[in-house]
């Protein structure tokens, strides 16, 4: 289960430097909606592995960078500091690469849609 910092937190606090594991931490959750901070360390998706989530993802990159492969696409989306992406519902995707010697922040927000 996620961690849920203290609702006054910095964003960037309790960054571990190297982790085996992708720390990922609830930042805000309420009806419809899920904002978390993942901070991946040279993580990626195991091979033949593809995110298919039930809710929509909008997903930031604050700091770091990273490729993003869709299932459709030909190249993978490279992200670096900045970058936002809108992801649909049920739009398979996989994490190619993050940055390896830093880490890399993502902002989450998982939604659902609007009926």
């Amino acid at each position: 289960m996620a961690s849920q910092p203290d609702p006054s937190s910095n964003i960037f606090d309790e960054i571990k430097e190297r982790a085996t594991d992708e720390q990922v931490g609830t930042l805000l959750e309420s009806a419809g909606v899920r904002i978390e901070r993942i901070v991946s360390h040279g993580h990626a998706s195991p091979s033949g592995f593809w995110y298919d989530q039930e809710q929509n993802e909008w997903v930031m990159v604050l700091k770091g960078s990273a490729r993003i492969f869709f299932e459709a696409e030909q190249q993978p989306v490279e992200m670096k500091a900045g970058d936002f992406l809108d992801i649909p519902a049920h739009k398979k995707h996989r994490i190619e690469w993050t940055t390896p010697d830093e880490p890399t922040i993502w902002l989450a927000v998982h939604y659902a849609n609007r009926p």
